[in-house]
């Protein structure tokens, strides 16, 4: 089935908040187990899977600011609750007979593997599913950015945004019975009109390297394997000259 994938290998960007699922903190072991589920169709299917994971389900360095935490003190507080939703993910992906590794952009070599993107190639090639932790290492940017990021240096055919929702709306489809929906975004677009995909750091780093986004509902099974195989699903935000294809 390799050669049927339009999208051979990929990046997905995974919230924190996803991992709650209904809970207002911490993980929700259902939709661990659903999530991997899914990933075990997608290396069925033999493709390189990556993840980038968010820690906005434990703590976000900007909610430190309003208890008068330092914005980098809290951005790195932030960072190992990233690392705390990838070793959570790995449990539930090894239980699932996936072989798996996490690297962090911050070291601690007791815990997980620091980043080395050579090691990451090698690990995807090795048919092993890569999380990436702690963000970009950096503070004051996202996760969004330390998924552009890493999707551009393992050199991923697409990154995929699963979110709670089943694509980009002018307006919150939550709240709004005539928000419409978008089956393809510019970049321009997508900064211009401040809808919110990913952060326009990383918004504009995709757009500089002509790296494709998706966003698409997460709780949707089997919606992932649809749109490595060719399917049109979600959102899909590309240059102008890519929109049909």
């Amino acid at each position: 089935m390799a050669e049927e994938l339009v999208h051979k290998r990929i990046l997905i960007k995974l919230s924190g908040e996803a991992l709650a699922g209904t809970r207002e903190f911490g993980l929700d072991a259902n939709v661990l187990h659903f999530i991997a589920n899914e990933i075990e169709s997608l290396k069925k299917a033999k493709a390189d899977v990556a993840i980038v994971v968010g820690g906005g389900n434990i703590f976000r360095g900007v909610q430190g600011l309003k208890s008068g935490i330092d914005r980098t003190t809290g951005d790195h507080m932030g960072m190992l609750a990233t690392t705390i939703n990838a070793l959570a993910l790995q449990d539930s992906l090894e239980r699932h007979g996936i072989d798996t590794r996490v690297q962090s952009a911050i070291r601690m070599e007791q815990v997980v593997e620091p980043y080395i993107r050579r090691r990451a190639i090698r690990h995807l090639e090795k048919n092993r599913v890569v999380i990436f932790a702690s963000g970009t290492g950096n503070p004051y940017f996202s996760t969004d950015t330390a998924a552009a990021l890493r999707a551009m240096e393992i050199e991923a055919d697409i990154l995929i945004k699963a979110t709670k929702v089943d694509g980009v709306y002018d307006k919150d489809p939550l709240k709004f019975k005539d928000a419409k929906k978008y089956d393809h975004l510019s970049y321009i677009d997508v900064l211009n009109k401040g809808l919110g995909v990913m952060d326009s750091t990383a918004t504009s780093l995709c757009m500089d390297n002509s790296l494709p986004i998706v966003v698409m509902n997460l709780n949707e099974a089997g919606a992932l394997l649809r749109l490595i195989s060719g399917e049109k699903v979600g959102t899909k935000v590309c240059s102008p000259e890519s929109m049909t294809k």
